[in-house]
Parts: C-alpha cells; structure tokens; sequence
C-alpha cells in the first residue's frame, strides 16, 4: 500500500490495520517514498551462523583449518583471561551502581 503524506494522516488507522495484516505502507512525499510502516521485524536471537559464513567467504577469510585445542578453550573460558586480556587489576570490581 502506497499513501502520501496527506492521505497517511487522514488514513492513519487504516495504514495501521494493514500494517497489523503483514503489509508495508509506503508514505510518499511529493512522489518519493520517504518511510515505511509494517508489521515488527522478529529478532530471533543468537547468532545466525549462515550469514556469519555468508560474510566471511564474501571477505575471503577462510576459517581454521583445525579445531580450536582444548587447553585453549579452558584458559579462554577461565575469567582470569579475560581479566588479564582487557587488563584489569586482581582487586578491579564491577561498577554495581
């Protein structure tokens, strides 16, 4: 659905409900669309893995070739190593405002 500027104020519940359907309503002024109204994009969450893949080999960065060993993965997971990664003292404490 296609409204300009003045119909959408006139039309505003109306532009609403076919919003609520699924339909995008494109607002125009003097011709040239200048926004949308639809329904809500769904974040799934997480992180979306295809498109993680998707972007690496459109950079051509390849991914190891061998899996991460365990002795890396405990000292990663180990909050010492985050602590001396961003370099933060043994007595830091959080801000607990």
């Amino acid at each position: 659905m296609e409204l300009s500027v003045r119909e959408a104020r006139a039309q505003f519940a109306t532009a609403l409900a076919a919003a609520e359907r699924g339909e995008r309503v494109t607002i125009t002024k003097n011709g040239k669309p200048v926004a949308e109204i639809g329904p809500p994009q769904v974040r799934k969450g997480g992180i979306d893995w295809t498109k993680a893949a998707q972007t690496r080999a459109r950079l051509g960065i390849k991914p190891p070739a061998y899996p991460l060993d365990e002795e890396w993965r405990r000292a990663f997971d180990d909050p010492a190593f985050s602590r001396e990664a961003l370099g933060l003292d043994d007595d830091w404490e959080p801000y607990r405002g």
